[in-house]
């Protein structure tokens, strides 16, 4: 996976499909884009494709696996893989529920009958789950010979956890992953890993050392055609550097939140201090489809700084997801913050700009979600309309409205900086943070003869990228033209 910037978008949200996503990026983002996360494109009974019911299927209203062929050939493609969970509606949980316990698929899902003594957890062992619900993470389910039994359920009661001590589970992700990587994947999302593994009396969450054989086992299948993987996880960031030191590529969901704090306080302090100790082999964000976490910058921000980011985020008309693990001791606890990043900054042109170039001045792949490429204003109809808080930041483009907005000034300029990211090769190099004053932020990368610094006035919101051109002389970033750069 090459450093350049990849695009975060579902499968009919940079136009209706495919087919027409294919079509933008080709026309305005060329030389902006290098590779596209496809969010789940699969047929899927809920959570926006994350409860799949077919891997070996595309959703037909986004196209088929010519289009998805089609966008590997000029793009480097990342798939999501969810090894925690399938849908209830797939082809083998409809036949553990019509055979029972006869079906070959009977120990592919987590029974609670057979993980629990007794059948049941007590209240102190659902108090120990890092859940994403307020109560057990189950759902009832009654079989064809009508009876019922609890299946574990840690997300959306679509999505059934797989029980990976059995050999069905197994036989399933092998099979899945390879039939994907022969579709064009270049890299796979390895989608809330952390909770896929279970253990009686604990979190059941990122459960050591189970956790690392199972991210083995995985990364050995794609070993087979040389794919790298990227888990997914939001968590304390020390977990993140833990998995870097496994010698596994990580996300850096630090700096969606530490960007905004360094902003709303116009200080460097804590954003220098991160990008000191952050993994380099890295994916870093500011959007996602998921919101802004807030558990990933827990004690790199004091308490009253991440409460200030809250609370300035809800004055600019985000909503929260809340904390239902023992770590919020029956608190109201924000989990992650729903917000266009767009809106996230007071929707100023300056503050935005300046905190992609932090984000593309950051070690590590820039990830853009195909909202913040076009700088996308949070979508109170679609929240409303569908009474899902998430749907904030998902707005559903049409070719016509990404044709309007690629013509705002904004778009216009982060583009030049997107280019200027892809095109300088400076960016595999060497980094360096020169002291400064609490109110500027000065990055430098350096890489053989040539040198990119940007240079932040945290005050004024503004900045200036200065490059080392062939000949060694200092360049000023225009963002007002097109950059080139010929290797």
């Amino acid at each position: 996976m090459k450093n350049k910037i990849m695009l975060i978008t579902y499968a009919d949200s940079f136009g209706k499909d495919l087919k027409e996503l294919k079509w933008v990026v080709d026309r305005y983002f060329k030389r902006e884009i290098n590779g596209i996360h496809v969010l789940p494109f699969f047929p899927s009974s809920g959570d926006r494709g994350f409860a799949p019911v077919n891997y070996r299927e595309v959703d037909p209203a986004f196209g088929d696996w010519e289009d998805v062929k089609a966008l590997a050939g000029e793009y480097e493609l990342m798939f999501d893989f969810m090894i925690n969970h399938l849908s209830r509606r797939s082809p083998e949980f409809l036949d553990f529920i019509e055979k029972h316990d006869a079906s070959e698929y009977a120990d592919m899902f987590l029974r609670f009958k057979k993980f629990w003594p007794g059948g049941e957890p007590t209240q102190e062992q659902v108090d120990l789950l890092n859940k994403r619900k307020p109560c057990a993470p189950c759902e009832e389910i009654r079989f064809a010979d009508g009876s019922t039994e609890k299946i574990w359920c840690t997300f959306d009661d679509e999505q059934m956890d797989l029980n990976l001590e059995s050999e069905a589970a197994w036989k399933f992700v092998e099979s899945t992953l390879r039939f994907l990587m022969e579709q064009g994947a270049g890299m796979i999302r390895l989608d809330a890993f952390a909770f896929a593994t279970k253990k009686l009396n604990t979190s059941c969450f990122f459960i050591e050392p189970e956790m690392w054989d199972m991210m083995k086992r995985v990364q050995g299948i794609l070993d087979e055609k040389g794919i790298p993987m990227l888990p997914e996880i939001h968590d304390h960031y020390t977990v993140q550097l833990k998995i870097a030191e496994h010698g596994y590529t990580v996300y850096d969901f630090v700096l969606p939140v530490m960007v905004l704090h360094t902003l709303y306080s116009q200080s460097s302090r804590r954003i220098r201090h991160w990008l000191s100790i952050c993994p380099r082999d890295q994916h870093t964000t500011l959007d996602t489809h998921d919101g802004l976490g807030t558990v990933d910058v827990e004690d790199l921000l004091s308490e009253e700084e991440l409460q200030a980011v809250i609370d300035q985020t809800e004055k600019y008309g985000a909503n929260f997801k809340w904390d239902y693990s023992q770590k919020a001791l029956g608190e109201k606890r924000v989990y992650q913050i729903n917000c266009s990043y767009y809106s996230a900054v007071g929707e100023d042109d300056d503050s935005y700009l300046l905190s992609r170039a932090i984000q593309f001045f950051t070690p590590g792949v820039p990830q853009v979600y195909y909202m913040g490429l076009l700088a996308g204003e949070n979508d109170y109809e679609l929240m409303e309309r569908t009474n899902y808080d998430r749907n904030i930041s998902r707005h559903n483009y049409t070719v016509e409205e990404i044709e309007a907005a690629v013509e705002k000034p904004v778009v216009k300029r982060l583009r030049r900086l997107m280019q200027f990211r892809n095109a300088y090769p400076v960016f595999d190099g060497e980094m360096s943070l020169p002291g400064t004053e609490d109110s500027r932020l000065v990055v430098r990368w350096t890489d053989g003869g040539l040198e990119a610094v940007l240079d932040v006035d945290l005050k004024a919101r503004t900045f200036v990228i200065t490059y080392l051109d062939k000949n060694g002389m200092e360049m000023i970033l225009n963002l007002e033209e097109d950059f080139y750069w010929d290797e």
